[in-house]
C-alpha cells in the first residue's frame, strides 16, 4: 500500500475547500439551513399546552357551580368560553372551536353538599388528538381539586387529601419542549451536512469529468477519501459551533455538558454520516441519484426514528429493532444528555460506543467500495 503524501492530501482538501466556498448550496446547507431549521424548532414547534380553550355550561345555576366555572375562567392554562347548552358546545367541539366541554349538572350543589357523594362533572374532549385530550383532562382535574382544597379550608373543615403532591422534574425543571426539540433538531441538521452534502463530491467529479484527471495522478485511495472527509468534517463541526451558540444564547436551553464530550460525540456521529455519504456518491455517481438516496437513507430515518420526534417505545417491535441500526438515534440521545443532564456516563459510554461501532463500519465500507479505476 503506498504511502499518503500529505503534500497531496493538502493540495487535494485546498481543491475541495475551493469547491465548498464556489458552491453556494454548500455555504447555504452548512451555515443557513442550520439556523433556519433551529429557529423552526425552537420557536415554531412546541409540544407544550397552554391557554386550552375549554367551553362551560352552568346547568346548576347556584353559588357553587358559579364559583367553580369562575375557578376555571380564571386559570392561566385555560382560556374557558361561557356556553348556553351542551349541545351548543358540542357542536363547537366537532368544529375545533373548542379542545373540551365542562358540564356542571343541575344537581351540582345538591350532589356537592352530600357527604361521599361526588359532584356530577362531566369533561368532553376531542379525542382526535389524544395528547391535547390528556392535557385538558389533567388541566381540569387538577383545577377540580385545588378548588375543592381551597373551598374546604374557606369553610373552616378539614381538607379531605391527606397527601399533598409536590412534583419535581429533573434535568428539565421548566417542562420547556424547546430544551428536548433542539438538541434532536441538531441531530438532524448535522445528518443534512454530513450525509447529504457528501452524497454530492464524488458523484460531481464523476458528472464534470475530473475524476478521470484525478485517477491519472499518483493519488492514492486513502489521499482521495481523506480529501473529501476532513473538509466536510471541518464544516459539520463549524456547523455545530453555530448550532450550539444559537440554541444556548438565542433559544436560551440550557446546556449542562461539557464542550470536550460534545466535540467527541459530534466526531463520531459525523464518521457515520460522512461515511454513509461518501458510499451513496461513489456507489450511484450522480448526484440526482445520490441526493435521493442519501434523503431515503439518512435524512428520513434520522427524524423518523431516532426518538427526535416520535417516542421509540411506543414503535411497534419491528420498528423499534430497525432503530438500534439507525446512527441517529444515538445522537440524539447523547445530545439530550449533554443539554439537559450533563455527563451522565452510563448513557454517554453506551451512545458513544455504538457511534463508533457505526463510524468504523461505514467509512470501511467506503474504502471498501472505492476503486482507483475506471469502469
Amino acid at each position: 500500500m503506498n504511502r499518503i503524501s500529505w503534500r497531496r492530501l493538502m493540495a487535494l482538501c485546498r481543491k475541495e475547500s475551493y469547491q465548498i466556498v464556489r458552491d453556494p448550496s454548500s455555504v447555504l446547507i452548512a451555515f443557513i439551513l442550520p439556523v433556519l431549521l433551529l429557529f423552526i424548532f425552537g420557536f415554531g414547534v412546541s409540544l407544550d399546552a397552554s391557554r386550552m380553550r375549554i367551553g362551560i355550561v352552568n346547568e346548576d345555576a347556584t353559588a357553587e357551580s358559579q364559583a367553580f366555572a369562575d375557578a376555571l375562567y380564571g386559570s392561566p392554562y385555560v382560556q374557558a368560553v361561557y356556553g348556553h347548552s351542551r349541545q351548543e358546545m358540542i357542536e363547537w367541539l366537532r368544529a375545533g372551536k373548542v379542545r373540551g366541554v365542562v358540564v356542571l349538572a343541575p344537581d351540582f350543589a345538591r350532589r356537592l353538599a352530600t357527604r361521599n357523594t361526588t359532584a356530577p362533572v362531566v369533561l368532553m374532549t376531542d379525542g382526535a388528538e389524544p395528547n391535547t385530550a390528556h392535557f385538558v383532562a389533567a388541566y381540569v382535574q387538577g383545577l377540580w381539586q385545588v378548588w375543592l382544597t381551597e373551598r374546604a379550608r374557606a369553610a373552616g373543615g378539614q381538607v379531605s387529601s391527606q397527601i399533598e403532591m409536590a412534583p419535581r422534574y429533573w434535568f428539565n425543571p421548566s417542562t420547556v419542549s424547546r430544551n428536548y426539540l433542539v438538541p434532536g433538531s441538531i441531530a438532524v441538521i448535522m445528518t443534512i451536512i454530513g450525509a447529504l452534502l457528501t452524497s454530492l463530491v464524488v458523484a460531481r467529479e464523476w458528472e464534470r469529468g475530473t475524476m478521470e484527471a484525478l485517477l491519472s495522478t499518483p493519488v492514492t485511495k486513502a489521499e482521495l477519501l481523506l480529501s473529501k472527509i476532513l473538509p466536510y468534517y471541518l464544516l459539520g463541526m463549524v456547523s455545530m459551533l453555530i448550532c450550539l451558540m444559537v440554541a444556548v444564547w438565542i433559544l436560551a436551553v440550557p446546556f449542562h455538558g461539557s464542550l470536550l464530550v460534545l466535540w467527541v460525540v459530534s466526531s463520531l456521529f459525523l464518521g457515520s454520516a460522512l461515511g454513509l455519504g461518501l458510499l451513496l456518491s461513489s456507489v450511484t455517481r450522480n448526484q440526482f441519484n445520490a441526493a435521493q438516496a442519501a434523503l431515503n437513507a439518512a435524512f428520513l430515518p434520522a427524524t423518523m426514528l431516532s426518538g427526535f420526534a416520535f417516542e421509540i417505545a411506543s414503535m411497534p417491535a419491528p420498528v423499534r429493532a430497525v432503530t438500534y441500526l439507525i446512527p441517529a438515534r444515538y445522537f440524539v440521545s447523547a445530545l439530550q444528555t449533554l443539554f439537559q443532564a450533563g455527563q451522565v456516563w452510563p448513557v454517554l459510554w453506551r451512545q458513544m460506543a455504538f457511534l463508533l461501532v457505526s463510524a468504523l463500519f461505514w467509512l470501511g465500507l467506503v474504502a471498501l467500495k472505492t476503486a482507483r479505476r475506471l469502469d
